[in-house]
């Protein structure tokens, strides 16, 4: 190939490239105005990442800064099933769930007389309406001094007896989105928690800030894990985020961006390979093999609008293949189409995919360099390339 042609082919390479660019931040927009469009929409119905706080009691006393003695639970018995239910709104998945949460709250009156003593039972803000929602203290349903619901709590004053002890049973089934965390005031002292969460994924991930479970066990698709804490102070909140799922947007925009690497690994193994061989390549046929990869990304980035991830990357590929091999194949024959088949499915098909997976583009992107630089050092090792200046090759 001529040294003009070699520039040439480089410069539609260029132009594919800021074609991408386009493509990419189009793609980008597109899934930030979907994201901001439907997260109002989705917390509306599902609510947000909901926060479960500690419950707290105290009674009056002179004796006590602010005139109140707190009464942390010397009990707490709470069970919390977390079941994902992802929804896809546009190109992207939010992480929304359905939760179970039942509980158990033990109070002692510490003094040698009888105290009122107030319990307070905080409700998760915003949530999505808490059904079935239980307040049972010592036996009654209906608490006689309700706060009202702009206050996010419920609450209630009950007689216990010198050296007595009154349990709080609640419960409340709701949605929320992202996470779900139970919380501790800060720095303390717990004292006699226990915590059992179940879920129906996998896959486990705790939010930054919280702890993780003393004891975690498989069970059926998911996990059952326990949180258990004696006697602590400052204790770690417990959380659960729902899992990541693969949002189609995000994926085919980064795709795009690193696509004019797939494209110039492809085109030096292409134009090498078939000097060596003896197949003359105009500028005009990279312009054309450009098109194939690019009509991969177009494919797939509209695509993913209308049809599963998996699907609609099979498709894209398929097509795209059938272009640049059969193109290929129809200038240079089976030679040169045995050649361009592995480079596609190594520098377009393989290297796409790894952007599927976190954490693995790097690496795969570093593999193909070095592996393309051994095979190409390897098979060019003893041609002669003084006779390629002179227009015959050795």
């Amino acid at each position: 190939m001529k040294l003009i042609h070699l520039i040439a082919s480089m410069a539609i390479v260029a132009c594919t490239a800021i074609a991408w660019f386009f493509l990419g931040s189009v793609l980008a927009d597109r899934t930030r105005q979907s994201s901001s469009d439907m997260a109002a929409e989705v917390a509306g119905v599902w609510g947000p990442a909901l926060v479960q706080k500690h419950p707290e009691a105290w009674f009056e006393t002179p004796n006590a800064p602010g005139g109140r003695a707190m009464l942390p639970p010397s009990s707490s018995k709470v069970s919390v099933d977390l079941k994902s239910e992802p929804k896809r709104r546009g190109l992207v998945w939010h992480r929304t769930y359905r939760v179970d949460f039942e509980a158990e709250y033990v109070f002692t009156n510490p003094t040698r007389i009888p105290q009122t003593v107030y319990v307070s039972f905080p409700l998760p803000d915003h949530s999505a309406g808490l059904n079935g929602f239980r307040f049972l203290l010592d036996g009654a349903s209906r608490p006689e001094h309700p706060v009202p619901a702009a206050s996010g709590e419920m609450a209630r004053a009950v007689v216990v007896p010198a050296l007595g002890s009154v349990a709080l049973r609640t419960g409340y089934g709701t949605r929320g989105a992202d996470s779900f965390r139970y919380l501790f005031p800060d720095n303390r002292r717990v004292a006699g928690f226990d915590l059992v969460m179940r879920t129906d994924f996998g896959e486990i991930n705790f939010p930054v800030g919280t702890g993780s479970p003393g004891e975690r066990a498989r069970s059926g698709g998911g996990w059952k894990l326990r949180w258990n804490y004696p006697d602590v102070l400052g204790a770690p909140s417990v959380g659960m985020d729902m899992p990541k799922l693969l949002n189609a947007g995000p994926v085919a925009a980064r795709i795009a961006f690193f696509a004019p690497v797939s494209l110039l690994l492809f085109v030096v193994v292409v134009l090498l390979m078939a000097a060596l061989k003896g197949v003359p390549l105009h500028p005009v046929h990279v312009f054309f093999v450009s098109a194939g990869f690019f009509a991969f990304h177009l494919l797939f980035a509209y695509l993913v609008d209308l049809l599963p991830l998996a699907t609609a990357f099979g498709i894209a590929t398929v097509v795209s293949v059938m272009l640049v091999c059969g193109y290929l194949k129809a200038v240079g024959g089976r030679t040169l189409f045995r050649i361009a088949l592995p480079a596609q499915l190594g520098y377009l098909v393989l290297f796409s995919l790894s952007f599927f997976f976190d954490g693995l583009t790097g690496i795969t992107l570093t593999v193909c360099a070095v592996l393309t630089l051994a095979l190409l050092m390897a098979l060019t090792a003893k041609v002669d390339w003084r006779a390629f200046e002179k227009g015959r090759p050795a």
